[in-house]
């Protein structure tokens, strides 16, 4: 007998999409910053009816936004209280982890220790090891590494070592070797590196475009998830886009890989189709990985815009007992300094067909308050961290 209130839940993390400066910015170097706020600015008034329909603009009003009465919607906002805000982190606290000490960057480069043994075990020299954007990084050594057949390793703001490599020079599949070798180095407890990202591209000097045969290589989460509960209790827990990259495979019992926002909407669609009970997981990474470290809050803009235009689909065929849940794990403003992700509270977005209207959530404390109403639905164990909004429901 199913004794769960929502067969089946939908969460949507639109990465990086945070909606102004969280309490403890200051203390990361953040404080103004606005995602989504200073997005709607520079595109002078963005539109996104349907997240509007939802409660967005009860949470964050932005230049563009249309009040509604009576959303649709439960709406709130939540802070992060893990230390940090990086992807991982993020993510893993919408699961039910804290993390309370921050993932090691290396501003100055990696260790040159660690560079000789990535050397040593390819038998390729390494160029760049540096902070960079993914686009200059390859307008600056692409050329160099096509000649030379060096690996371009370079880092960013997060706890991350990534490897980009041109697919007729070193083929992807050998990357993703590298790559797995680079993982296992970085374990040691004197590097740990969050992520190693295999960055594939093609193309020539002045037209690169790096393509879908990215890789993730993380670390295992430090503890057990909400989804390796729910996998262990016989529910369905499908990883859309790079989520199973985020939890290294753990706690999934279906991956979905994407290619773009789109694609990841088009996967959503198809499992919003399937019939299973638990949980659907979708990252939509291109916010956060063409647009917010680019810079570009037109690009982002559009991107925003695009999506809210694809979730009637998704609204549409939900359900009388589905739940949508969409959120962000960061911020990553585009007119703030940098290329950094940002500190900054983000979206709670909650929708059910048969509770509308909805009501505020609430400023939450965690992003695990999401995984707790998970686990609370499938009654699994709840998380040791995070307050489930379940029974606010209604």
């Amino acid at each position: 007998m199913n004794t769960e209130k929502f067969k089946r839940i939908f969460l949507i993390v639109m990465d990086s999409v945070g909606i102004g400066e969280a309490p403890d910015a200051k203390e990361f170097n953040d404080e103004g910053a606005d995602t989504l706020g200073h997005i709607a600015k520079v595109m002078k008034g963005l539109k996104m009816p349907h997240l509007d329909q939802l409660g967005l603009t009860q949470v964050k009003q932005y230049e563009g936004g249309q009040q509604v009465k009576d959303p649709k919607g439960f709406f709130g906002k939540m802070e992060e209280a893990s230390v940090g805000k990086d992807t991982m982190t993020g993510h893993w606290e919408i699961m039910g982890l804290h993390i309370d000490q921050p993932f090691r960057t290396f501003p100055d480069g990696f260790p040159s220790e660690l560079i000789q043994e990535i050397e040593a075990k390819t038998g390729r020299k390494v160029l760049g090891n540096k902070p960079a954007s993914g686009t200059e990084i390859l307008d600056e050594l692409g050329e160099e590494h096509v000649k030379t057949g060096d690996l371009i390793v370079y880092t960013s703001a997060d706890s991350v070592l990534q490897i980009a490599a041109h697919e007729e020079v070193i083929p992807a599949s050998e990357l993703w070797d590298i790559c797995e070798m680079a993982r296992e180095l970085t374990l040691d407890e004197k590097y740990m590196v969050g992520r190693v990202i295999a960055r594939p591209f093609v193309g020539t000097p002045g037209n690169w475009e790096r393509t879908p045969n990215r890789h993730d290589y993380a670390l295992k989460p430090f503890g057990r998830t909400v989804m390796n509960e729910l996998k262990d209790g016989g529910f369905d827990s499908i990883a859309i886009g790079k989520i199973s990259d985020i939890y290294d495979g753990e706690g999934i019992t279906q991956s979905l890989r994407t290619t773009s926002n789109m694609d990841g909407m088009d996967k959503l669609n198809e499992t919003v189709s399937m019939d299973f009970r638990g949980l659907s997981f979708l990252n939509l990474v291109d916010f956060d990985a063409k647009f917010g470290h680019r810079r570009d809050p037109i690009g982002y803009g559009k991107a925003l815009e695009e999506f809210d235009a694809r979730l009637p689909e998704v609204i549409d065929h939900l359900n009388d007992d589905d739940l949508l849940i969409i959120t962000a794990d960061h911020g990553n403003d585009p007119i703030h300094p940098g290329t950094d992700h940002t500190r900054e509270y983000v979206p709670l977005l909650v929708f059910n067909k048969q509770l509308s209207p909805g009501k505020s959530l609430g400023t939450r404390k965690t992003f695990a308050d999401i995984g707790a109403t998970v686990a609370d639905n499938f009654n699994v164990k709840l998380p040791e961290f995070g307050k489930s909004f379940l029974k606010e429901l209604k």
